[in-house]
This record gives structure tokens, C-alpha cells and sequence, in this order.
């Protein structure tokens, strides 16, 4: 029996695998807004077979958008735009929906990928200032963000909570906080971008207190079913930066709040990072944090093939496995993993005659029949 292919419970919510298709930006929003693209997207992955999709890092705020083609949930306008998107996916597709709410801090207002990349300075017709908790650049030669004050604070925790009930208002089942990749929850943990000098700043008790405030806001402003747990990066890879160690502080606070799940990744918050890159290079942070908690974890970095995966949750570090660049180079990963391990997998009826011969159970008790 593959453990892989067996179900997972995060909170309430019941998975019918341990695979979850990883946030991934496709910087093709209008102005915030859903577009074609992301019905494209979203519905081609929903078809996959995994038991979860996590939709892309979804702005609270306006400036807390990575780039200016990001996907935004500020305002009830842009809650309509992905409506049909998510309805679609709920119709044709058992798949699980959850979308991770974020806000970039001062790696915002920046260029699209196959445009550079590069950070846009305020006053450009693509570009806005930034915040963060410090005013730090992320790269020398960079804008300067604004360190938020109290008022600033409120406004991007009110932001993080009426984005959350939108969510939970389009019946979507899971919110992923982001605290990971450099942006604005993890600008606040690492010591390298926190420079405070008030409540939120110094102590690793101080650097903790504004995730840890949107986390309980959130959970507070949802209901009872809408499963919320967080993404981190569990290491900065920059000496005295943000560490395993601290991560496991942070994960066992999480866990007293009511966190349901935690989503572990690394680096992003500085350029000096040396990250030694290579398959599920990630996935010992993983195992640490959920030898430490109970929570469900989620292990991602480079999990490409079947039985790697299977080992990562076989063997107990980690609880699920997150695809995301190799999620889009084959769609179908599930579907081919679940052959591999000799598993069933879900599948669309339209797609059931795809069945390779040999494996006559793969997409479970299918019944096909024309004249």
C-alpha cells in the first residue's frame, strides 16, 4: 500500500493523497485581477489527481503585491474575478482548494520574471513604494522601503484578515499564511531585514509577535471549518540569520495557536544566500520540525520522482509532499506516481479511456462503455 496515495487529514479537512501542488506566481493578474490565464492554470492542475492545490501567493494590499501582475485579494471586486475560477474547479474536480494570502514587504514592486525581475522604483509607472519592517533594502542599490509604524501594522493585519474571510466566503478549504521566501511575515522573523528597535524587533519573542498576531487574526476572523496553517523558510542560509532553531520555536507557537498545518521551505530574504541546491534538499528541516510538533507538515525542494516522495512520508519526514516546478513540466505527476507505486488516483470521466491497458485499476472502478 503506498502511503503517498493514502489519505491525510489537515484539521477537519480530509485529503484524498499526501501530494499538494505548491503556491506558484504566474504574474498574469490585470490589476489584481483573475484573468483567462488563471482558469487555464488552475483548471488543468485541478485534473491532476493530487489531493491539494494551493493557489498562488494572493496579495492582501495593493502594494503588497510581488510584482504588478500578481493576484490579489484586496477588495470584494477581485474576489469576484477568481469566483468562476474556483466554481470551475469545484465542478469538475475533487481536488482540494486552498489559496496562500501574502504580502511582499519590500521584495514588492518589482518586474516580472521573464522581464528581469528587477526591483521597480516608486514613481515608475509599474512601481510604488514599499514597506516593511525595517527600512532596509533587499539588494544594495535598491528602493527603501518604509518601516511600517503602529498604523501600518493594523492596516496590513486588517489586510491579511479580510482577505481570509473573502477566501472563506468563496468556499475555498484551506488558507496558507506566507511566512516564507523573504516577504514581509519573514522580513519580520529574520534578524538580517528586523532592525526594530519596539515590540516587534530584537528578541526572537519580539521578531515572532507580528506573524504570530496575523496568524491568531486570522484564525479568529474565519470559520471553524477553513483549515489555516503557514508557510516558512526554516533557514535564512545567511550566518545569523533566521535558523532551524528558531524556525522550531516559531513552528511549537504555531502549533498552541491552533495552526493546522506548516508548509517548510528555505532561504529568500537575502541575497547572500548559499543554499547547497539538490534533491529534497529542504526536506531535513521538515523532519525536525515534525519530529517536534504535531502538527501535519509539509515537505517540499526539489521532489521530482515517485518513490522519493513516497520515501519523504514513508519514512516519516513529512507528512505530505508540495510539487511546484515539476507539477508544471508534467501535470499528470500524480497520475504517473500513482502507476509507479501501483496506487489509484482520481481522474476526470472525460479522461478515463487514457487508462494505460496494463492498468486497468489505476483510476480506480472506472466503467466505459459506447456504441
Amino acid at each position: 500500500m503506498s502511503k503517498l496515495f493514502s489519505p491525510i487529514k489537515l484539521g477537519p479537512l480530509e485529503l484524498a493523497n499526501r501530494i499538494a501542488i505548491a503556491p506558484m506566481c504566474q504574474y498574469s493578474a490585470d490589476r489584481g485581477f483573475a484573468t483567462d490565464w488563471h482558469m487555464i492554470h488552475l483548471g488543468h492542475l485541478a485534473l491532476s489527481g493530487a489531493g491539494l492545490v494551493i493557489i498562488e501567493a494572493t496579495a492582501v494590499t495593493e502594494e503588497g503585491r510581488i510584482t504588478y501582475a500578481d493576484l490579489g485579494l484586496w477588495s470584494d471586486e477581485h474576489a469576484a474575478a477568481l469566483e468562476p475560477v474556483v466554481n470551475a474547479m469545484r465542478k469538475y474536480a475533487p481536488i482540494k482548494i486552498a489559496v496562500q494570502l501574502a504580502h511582499a514587504g519590500r521584495k514588492a514592486s518589482s518586474e516580472v520574471p521573464w522581464q528581469g525581475g528587477a526591483n521597480i522604483p516608486p514613481g515608475h509607472p509599474n512601481g510604488w513604494q514599499t514597506v516593511a519592517p525595517s527600512a532596509i533594502p533587499h539588494a544594495e542599490g535598491e528602493a527603501v522601503p518604509l518601516a511600517l509604524d503602529a498604523a501600518g501594522l493594523q492596516r496590513v493585519k486588517d489586510g491579511f484578515v479580510a482577505a481570509a474571510r473573502r477566501a472563506d466566503a468563496l468556499g475555498l478549504d484551506a488558507i496558507e499564511l506566507h511566512g516564507a521566501h523573504g516577504y514581509l511575515l519573514h522580513q519580520f522573523l529574520s534578524p538580517l531585514s528586523n532592525r526594530r528597535e519596539d515590540d516587534y524587533g530584537g528578541v526572537l519573542e519580539n521578531r515572532m509577535r507580528f506573524p504570530l498576531e496575523v496568524f491568531q487574526a486570522v484564525r479568529a476572523a474565519v470559520s471553524p471549518e477553513m483549515v489555516v496553517g503557514m508557510r516558512i523558510s526554516a533557514s535564512d542560509w545567511v550566518d545569523g540569520g533566521w535558523d532551524l532553531e528558531q524556525s522550531l520555536v516559531l513552528a511549537k507557537e504555531l502549533e498552541r495557536l491552533g495552526c493546522q498545518f506548516i508548509h517548510v521551505s528555505s532561504g529568500g530574504v537575502s541575497p547572500r544566500q548559499k543554499i547547497p541546491v539538490g534533491p529534497g534538499y529542504q526536506i531535513e528541516f521538515a523532519a525536525r520540525i515534525k519530529a517536534q510538533t504535531s502538527m501535519p507538515t509539509i515537505g517540499v525542494g526539489l521532489i521530482t520522482e515517485a518513490k522519493q516522495a513516497e520515501t519523504i512520508v514513508q519514512t516519516g519526514q513529512a507528512d505530505m509532499v508540495a510539487l511546484a516546478r515539476a507539477m508544471l513540466y508534467d501535470p499528470r505527476w500524480p497520475w504517473h506516481a500513482a502507476a509507479e507505486l501501483g496506487a489509484t488516483v482520481s481522474a476526470p470521466p472525460q479522461y478515463w479511456r487514457s487508462q494505460p491497458h496494463e492498468l486497468k485499476h489505476l483510476f480506480g472502478d472506472t466503467r466505459l462503455g459506447q456504441r
